[in-house]
């Protein structure tokens, strides 16, 4: 009997956690990039001023939903490598 060829591993289908990690990743970073691109967007100069003022939070929101995404990506990469 001739060996077997091994075969390519079978992608897993993504977890509810991993679905969610990635709906909170996108989410956040939309959030962020609405709030940081808000004060260049607003016509209004009060609107504008208080979109200025939460930069910081605008910059948080889309560092944290990019980390979101990335775990998520590091998640399926894992889970697709390591099935055989």
């Amino acid at each position: 009997m001739p060996p077997r060829t091994p075969t390519p591993p079978t992608p897993q289908a993504p977890s509810k956690a991993d679905k969610e990690l990635l709906f909170k990743g996108v989410t956040c970073a939309l959030i962020g990039l609405v709030i940081v691109l808000a004060p260049y967007i607003a016509r209004s100069g009060s609107v504008r001023e208080l979109m200025a003022q939460a930069t910081a939070v605008g910059w948080f929101a889309l560092v944290l939903g990019a980390a979101f995404v990335a775990q998520y990506v590091v998640r399926r990469i894992r889970a697709g490598a390591h099935r055989q």
